[in-house]
């Protein structure tokens, strides 16, 4: 199976001993917007952080002045590039979003206003290589390639899709395949989307698991029905 040039096979990882705190940081591509990953990051960090983990998402890109969705106060949220034409450090204007990214280069495979480009290979890996994180969780493809390329000796790698295998187009997915080496799990949203991955990638290191998104508690338990 093809490599993402730059990302080695990473050898196993010692087995933890014993439950302990984490640092723990979630990679997402916007967190200031609505749809279902940005959820499923606000309900997994709020739970993680609920067990007692130092919990901070990372949104790549920062285009207004607050989340549209509420994220627990525990959770540090942060920003890489700010998107917001009225900043001062506005990050649309910098010379090398003129040029493409290193990771997934492809026409077609990214594209829009918040598209990838060589200012977020800088960014992404200034932040992934000097993270103290314990464990880096991205949810994109493009950024599963850049969390499988950076990062320093020890870091916990984990790549979240929240897609079918098949919703990618054909590019997109030869794409994420090359870089499943250089994770140490990749996660899918239901079992039937680990086994089709794990049919596809009979070969790769990472290990493919199904871990369904986060979904807190209701807020009070539904009433008794009347005994008959």
């Amino acid at each position: 199976m093809p490599r993402l040039p730059g990302v080695a096979p990473r050898p196993p990882r010692p087995q933890a001993q014993g439950p302990s705190a984490m640092k723990i940081a979630l990679l997402i591509h916007n967190a200031y917007g609505i749809g279902g990953t940005v959820r499923a990051v606000a309900n997994l960090s709020a739970a993680l952080a609920g067990r007692g983990h130092s919990v901070e998402v990372v949104s790549v890109h920062r285009p207004s002045d607050r989340p549209d969705l509420g994220f627990d106060p525990r959770v540090r949220l942060r920003a890489l590039l700010d998107m917001r034409e009225e900043a001062r450090g506005y990050a649309g204007e910098d010379p090398l979003t003129q040029r493409p990214n290193t990771v997934f280069p492809d026409s077609g495979v990214d594209f829009g206003r918040l598209r990838y480009t060589a200012l977020h290979d800088a960014r992404l890996a200034t932040w992934l290589d000097g993270t103290d994180a314990d464990a880096v969780i991205a949810t994109r493809p493009i950024l599963n390639g850049y969390l499988a390329r950076h990062g320093r000796p020890g870091l916990v790698r984990v790549g979240q899709e929240h897609l079918a295998m098949d919703a990618h187009s054909e590019q997109l997915r030869t794409d994420q395949n090359a870089t499943l080496d250089g994770l140490d799990a990749f996660v899918t949203v239901s079992e039937a989307d680990a086994a089709q991955y794990r049919a596809a990638l009979p070969g790769v290191r990472a290990e493919i698991l199904c871990v369904p998104n986060a979904v807190p508690p209701p807020p009070s338990r539904p009433p008794r029905s009347p005994r008959p």
